[in-house]
């Protein structure tokens, strides 16, 4: 009798002992009684390259990716999904039964799904979005805006020049406002998200005035450490449907963990609950 291999995935990064992805996977694993694993993998950059090639020997269907390495590994696949070209990044790779690496990015999908499931009356092509940052997180946020059919993207970026670079790829419907008047474009946005870091627990906090904020707007933040931050709580105190960006690293986990185990999973009250307390 021959016994069924059982499938491993993971998530790569360094550092990475903080990840709540092994958490979350592991949740829908023993909810679904599949049999398998997963599981954080630290791994030097100097390494990587070997690595990711002898994953797949060791039983491993697919990986997470996460910083520093999910512009690197591009070009360490075989094939790449539209998105993840766009993007310019992946967080997912699949590693198929024929040898070849897939590599996609389920940033915009996560975001995307937040929104619809936490704000269902949130529509998108009310008005301006604003968006705060110009990093990998932007890219994924602002594919998934431009693909919901948001008329304008009003960015700002303490360093203007890699706003301009966003706006360079993306397209006119993106428009650069100078980081100190970030503060004013809050006026016109139905829809605003923080795409940077500030504001996480251990970073500084984000200082934009906030002020502008509009009653009805829809404001996210994808910082989710606190799940409460500074500017969810000033944005319910304008009037304001607030998300908080927990909800994006659990629906961007979804199709990878379909693709990887053969079972789509749901996100869930009890799913949140679960990673909020890993």
């Amino acid at each position: 009798m021959t016994l069924k291999k059982i499938p491993l995935a993971g998530v790569i990064g360094s550092p990475i002992a903080h990840s709540k992805s092994p958490a979350l996977h592991t949740h829908w694993l023993r909810s679904y009684g599949i049999a398998g694993h997963y599981v954080p993998v630290d791994i030097a950059s100097d390494d990587l390259v070997d690595a990711i090639k002898m994953l797949p020997k060791m039983g491993f269907v697919g990986v997470n990716i996460t910083v520093p390495y999910k512009e690197v590994v591009m070009n360490l696949a075989d094939l790449i999904t539209d998105r993840a070209a766009l993007i310019g990044s992946a967080n997912t790779l699949i590693f198929r039964k024929d040898g070849k690496i897939h590599a996609d990015n389920t940033d915009s999908y996560g975001f995307i799904q937040n929104l619809r499931q936490k704000a269902p009356n949130w529509q998108p092509k009310s008005g301006p979005a604003a968006l705060l940052g110009a990093g990998g997180a932007a890219r994924a946020v602002i594919a998934a805006l431009l693909d919901v059919g948001v008329p304008e993207i009003l960015i700002s970026n303490r360093t203007r020049l890699r706003a301009e670079k966003l706006r360079e790829d993306f397209g006119s419907r993106l428009k650069v406002v100078d980081w100190v008047q970030a503060g004013n474009m809050l006026e016109e946005a139905t829809t605003v998200v923080n795409t940077t870091s500030l504001g996480m627990l251990g970073k500084p906090e984000l200082r934009v005035p906030l002020d502008g904020l509009q009653p009805g707007a829809l404001v996210t933040d994808l910082v989710y450490t606190p799940l409460q931050t500074h500017l969810l709580n000033e944005a319910e105190k304008a009037g304001c449907h607030t998300v908080d960006g927990l909800g994006m690293l659990l629906h961007q986990a979804v199709p990878a963990f379909e693709r990887w185990f053969g079972v789509r999973p749901e996100v869930t009250d009890e799913t949140r609950a679960t990673v909020l307390r890993s």
